[in-house]
């Protein structure tokens, strides 16, 4: 006898999407309308009914909290739940099976009556994952598709655009879509009145992609607006007072490639005095992994010196860099060396470059980020290139630039991080 299970509640705009699933059905959503708890619930009821479900998604930081909720929901049901096989069996024959969209094969040799994959346009090539991977699980028992996502840009090569705009059934798609478009406000448990003030907190493209999920073009758009960064058109003095300082480093992670280089940013922040994020300092250099740890003190050394300038009351806060690759041997240099060195809040790397830039455009939109005037009139030599290479990054930045590898972004890399480890986050430093 199957126990009783409590699902968490569906708000009205997730009643109608269940009720009116077909065979393939994308959910176009805006942030905070709950398609991943969505999702889970279909899992959960699917499940439930001794079917067999597929749940993929683009990362392991993404797909593990839907594991874990799901087993915690669904526990007097539970036969084995394995994080390891990513595998959860129920009584009465049902299981889910968790995929990463990192392994292209991801499926292969498995069956399903549903599968669901979420975040679907932050997966590049999930068309030929799909087709050739995924699709394949649901031909024994005629099985159904759901897939959910943001918009990120209005790119007809992407999977998950074109399952929105294509509504007739072809030779290619056989079945077509049905979509539902819900933005933010669908979301009838959200502050109204907050959701509403979204719209002057973010620059307007930023607004219609994340909050209306709406598609828009960002060709030729640069996100981050230089007079949104500076006073009057010159940089800010270097606070007289401030709470603390922090440094964030984007590492070189493939030696020797052409646009590979190591980047670091120097913060002040302030909850009370002026603006709350102001940039000190900036350098980029080509450091390979194995001298980037003779280099970790010269950034210690530059924060002490920035918290005695600025006055930082609670003096040298960190520097903050991303626990991967050569990262994580400079995090751990840091540890043994008894140095405050921090890893980035995990999912602020999960959100990919657009992502974070996404995020952070709304303090830069606000004002309440700012150029030091040092920081503004810097230059420096980089690859034989003499020029503001921070200025550069970051005012020349645009979401789901398809030449985006061909260019040097580390600095505006640190750019999007330093703002975001200021306000968002899971501790940010302002609130």
């Amino acid at each position: 006898m199957m126990p009783d299970i409590v699902l968490s509640p569906l708000h009205a705009s997730q009643r109608q999407v269940v009720a009116g699933l077909a065979p393939r059905t994308v959910l176009r959503c805006g942030r905070r309308w709950g398609k991943s708890m969505a999702l889970e619930i279909i899992a959960e009821i699917c499940a439930l009914k001794g079917e067999r479900v597929g749940v993929f998604a683009p990362d392991y930081t993404r797909l593990l909290p839907m594991f874990q909720s799901i087993a915690s929901t669904l526990k007097p049901a539970i036969i084995s739940a394995s994080k390891t096989e990513m595998l959860i069996t129920l009584l009465g024959g049902g299981l889910i099976e968790f995929w990463t969209l990192v392994d292209p094969n991801a499926g292969r040799s498995r069956w399903y009556h549903r599968v669901l994959i979420d975040e679907a346009s932050l997966v590049p090539d999930l068309e030929s994952i799909f087709n050739l991977s995924i699709a394949p699980t649901l031909l024994d028992r005629n099985g159904h598709a759901y897939i959910a996502g943001t918009p990120l840009g209005a790119d007809d090569t992407s999977f998950f655009y074109k399952a929105c705009m294509i509504k007739e059934p072809s030779s290619k798609w056989p079945v077509p879509w049905t979509e539902f478009h819900l933005p933010t406000s669908a979301n009838p448990l959200l502050n109204a009145q907050a959701v509403a003030a979204l719209k002057s907190q973010y620059p307007p493209l930023v607004y219609a992609q994340e909050y209306e999920a709406l598609f828009v073009s960002w060709s030729g758009e640069s996100l981050f607006k230089l007079p949104s960064l500076l006073v009057d058109g010159h940089g800010v003095a270097y606070p007289d007072i401030c709470d603390g300082v922090f440094a964030v480093i984007d590492t070189a992670v493939k030696d020797g490639q052409e646009n590979d280089g190591t980047g670091v940013i120097f913060v002040a922040v302030s909850k009370h005095f002026g603006a709350p994020c102001v940039i000190l300092d900036w350098d980029i250099q080509q450091i390979t992994s194995d001298l980037q740890i003779g280099w970790l003190p010269s950034i210690f050394q530059r924060l002490e010196v920035l918290a005695r300038q600025c006055r930082a009351r609670y003096g040298v806060l960190g520097t903050f860099i991303e626990d991967k690759q050569s990262g994580s041997m400079l995090l751990q240099h840091g540890e043994r060396s008894g140095w405050p060195t921090c890893a980035i809040d995990g999912a602020l790397t999960a959100a990919g470059k657009s992502g974070r830039a996404s995020m952070a455009s709304g303090p830069v939109h606000q004002g309440r980020v700012k150029l030091s005037a040092f920081a503004y009139d810097k230059v420096s030599d980089y690859k034989g290139i003499t020029r503001n290479h921070l200025v550069s990054q970051v005012t020349s930045f645009a979401i789901g630039d398809k030449l985006a590898y061909k260019r040097a972004d580390d600095l505006a890399d640190c750019f999007t991080y330093s703002v975001l480890i200021c306000f968002e986050g899971e501790s940010p430093l302002l609130f």
